[in-house]
This record gives structure tokens, C-alpha cells and sequence, in this order.
């Protein structure tokens, strides 16, 4: 078994001026260092409540009956729901799609969202938008935390651009189950041959926006990150010193997109979420952790306006900055040449991942 990644903790919740420096040095050493880090869950930003009763309505809207779900089925707006291995996060690698259901929801407008959702689920969605409210709200904030330990002029240059006053954007509030390894057997679907490949349940891959807010449950394993020299490291839901908090850490990693916009000095670290077994040295399990089992999760992915041109960052340290391995890690080529938007960013992205829906497009 590999050893447990070492990402860092931090608490975000303090609020002094000399805090927040501090706070801000550590998250942007984490993001350069590991692309990933461990923000403490006490209930200051978002309510533990708030957070178990998010699991509770990813369960509702995963149990709406199958044709109510078709209905919503995901567009290129990339609102709504994917069924089972209908999105292949690593589709030079997959021989089937993500073992997956996902459920994305955009915006909401007084307490309504602004796509189809499953008749049975509608009475819950003003549920939906208030954590989708606070998990916005933190993403502002560690945007800010990030344009400060940057030393970005000014330092709100990256919470500026994801403001949603200023326009549309494609953040994404999206819940996940992943079945478990059993269910595959009775699986008519399945491609049994490709069933205990590792990556089987998410494939390898990075996230597309600025930043992603990760919620997992305890007990359930299966999250790995590439440790750049050929090895894959289990990433724990409770690290050492959280396992008494009131709920688990809420895990952030840096997307490509952000990467991109720092010409690489952020890192976003690819990963994957794998099917583990305990009985199986082919597969990392964290300790106290399961994996036969099904896996819900939640995650909130920060965008910036949809119109905001990824302009180089008028920050010294990334102006300074040189990617390692050339481009590898997310550096920009055409910093210097060349600017996209964040909207033309994210259709790059998405038409990797959803060729179903795209080479269904092409052929009208």
C-alpha cells in the first residue's frame, strides 16, 4: 500500500489582518507545492449541517426514477445529470466512461434553478441553492487568500473576476455516486474485462476551473493524486489531527484553468478515484477506510466569468515564474501572445470529456 499523500491542513476561518497574511502564504505554498490542501471544516464558512444535508439531497436526486433523470440529461451548457460511464475523464487511457452518476447544477435565481430537474426533486431545490450560496461564498474567499499571497495588485484580481454580478460563469455545484465494486456483477452494461481496472470509477484527470471544494464521508476511500515520479497516493477523507473535528475537511485543488492564468506556478495535480481493495496490493487504501462500498461525494467547481480574458496576472512572482518541465505542469504558451477567455477555456475542456454528447452533435 502507498503511503498517504501529504497535503497540508489549514484553517481559513480566522479573520485578523495578520492571520489572514499568514493563512494566505500557506494556502499559496500548498498550491504550488501539491495543487491540493486540506481546508479545516469547524462550521465557520459553511454549517456542518448544512454540509450532511447535502449528502442527504445527492441521495435524493440519485434515487429520482431513471426517466425523470433522462429528462435532465446533460447538455453542453454542462448542466445536468451523466449516467453510467456516459463522461471518460481519461479517454485515451479508458476502454469504458466513468463507473458514475453525476448531477451538475448552474446558477439559481430566487431559489430556482435555471435547468430541468427530476419532477420528485424539485421540491428540494431552494435546499440546493442555499449550499450552493456557501460553497460560492468560500470559493470568493479563497480567491482572495490566494491574490494576497501572490501579492496580486490589487488583491481581490482573482475574486473580482468571479463575482457573479458581474455575469454568468461555469460554476458547477455537482453531487457524485459511485457504486459499488459489487454491483458490477449484476450489471448487464458493465465491461466486466475493464471492471477492476484502477481508474475505473473517475478516470485520470485534472479539473478544468480556478478552484474545486471537494466534500467526501468518512470511511469512503477511492481518491488518489499523481505523485509525478510514476505512483499514485491515497488521499485520506479525515487527515492526521482532523479526525475529531465536527466534519471532515473540505479538500481544495487547483484547476487547470488557474494554472493556466499563473503560467503553471500553481499547480493543478492530476488524480483519479480508483475502486479499492482491501485484499488487493494492487490498490491503495487509507486506514479505516472502505472500499467495497458506495461513494458519494460533492463538488463545487469555481469559475471565473465566463467573459473574463485569462491575462497574465499582475503579480511579480508569476510574472517571474518559468515552468519546470515546459508546459507540463499547466503553463501558459502564449502568455505573452495570446489571451482566451475563461468560457472558451472550459468548451475545450468539456469536449474531451463528453464525446458522447459532442459526436452525437456532429452527426446531426
Amino acid at each position: 500500500m502507498s503511503p498517504a499523500a501529504k497535503i497540508p491542513v489549514i484553517d481559513v476561518s480566522s479573520a485578523s489582518h495578520d492571520e489572514q497574511a499568514k493563512v494566505a502564504k500557506e494556502l499559496v505554498e500548498a498550491a504550488i507545492e501539491h495543487g491540493f490542501v486540506y481546508i479545516r471544516n469547524r462550521g465557520a464558512d459553511i454549517p456542518v449541517d448544512a454540509v450532511e444535508n447535502a449528502f442527504h439531497l445527492g441521495n435524493k436526486i440519485f434515487s429520482a426514477p431513471v426517466e425523470e433523470k433522462e429528462k435532465c440529461t446533460i447538455q453542453k451548457d454542462n448542466r445536468g445529470w451523466s449516467g453510467m460511464n456516459y463522461e471518460t475523464l481519461d479517454p485515451k487511457n479508458q476502454r469504458v466512461g466513468d463507473f458514475k452518476e453525476a448531477f451538475n447544477f448552474g446558477q439559481f435565481v430566487n431559489g430556482k434553478a435555471q435547468q430541468p430537474l427530476p419532477e420528485s426533486f424539485v421540491p428540494y431545490e431552494s435546499q440546493v441553492e442555499v449550499f450552493y450560496d456557501y460553497c460560492y461564498n468560500l470559493s470568493l474567499k479563497i480567491n482572495h487568500l490566494l491574490g494576497i499571497g501572490l501579492g496580486v495588485s490589487p488583491p481581490t484580481f482573482f475574486r473580482d473576476r468571479h463575482l457573479r454580478e458581474r455575469g454568468s460563469s461555469g460554476n458547477t455545484l455537482r453531487f457524485l455516486y459511485y457504486p459499488p465494486l459489487s454491483s458490477l456483477a449484476s450489471s448487464a452494461a458493465a465491461d466486466l474485462s475493464s471492471a477492476t481496472a484502477e481508474d475505473v470509477r473517475a478516470g485520470a484527470h485534472s479539473d478544468y476551473g480556478s478552484i474545486t471544494l471537494l466534500f467526501r464521508l468518512r470511511g469512503q476511500a477511492g481518491l488518489e493524486v499523481d505523485t509525478g515520479n510514476g505512483t499514485w497516493a491515497p488521499v485520506p477523507v479525515t487527515p492526521p489531527g482532523t479526525e475529531d473535528d465536527p466534519a471532515p475537511p473540505i479538500l481544495v485543488n487547483i484547476g487547470d484553468l488557474l494554472s493556466y492564468w499563473t503560467n503553471g506556478l500553481l499547480r493543478s495535480t492530476v488524480h483519479r478515484v480508483v475502486f479499492p481493495s482491501p485484499g488487493s496490493s494492487g490498490n491503495n487504501v487509507v486506514s479505516g477506510e472502505t472500499g467495497d462500498s458506495p461513494r458519494y461525494s460533492i463538488a463545487f467547481f469555481c469559475h471565473p466569468v465566463g467573459s473574463t480574458t485569462l491575462e497574465p496576472v499582475p503579480s511579480e512572482r508569476v510574472r517571474n515564474h518559468k515552468p519546470e518541465n515546459g508546459f507540463e505542469r499547466g503553463g501558459n504558451p502564449d502568455a505573452e501572445r495570446k489571451a482566451i477567455t475563461a468560457d472558451q477555456h472550459l468548451q475545450m475542456r468539456l469536449q474531451a470529456s463528453y464525446l458522447q454528447l459532442y459526436e452525437k452533435d456532429g452527426k446531426k
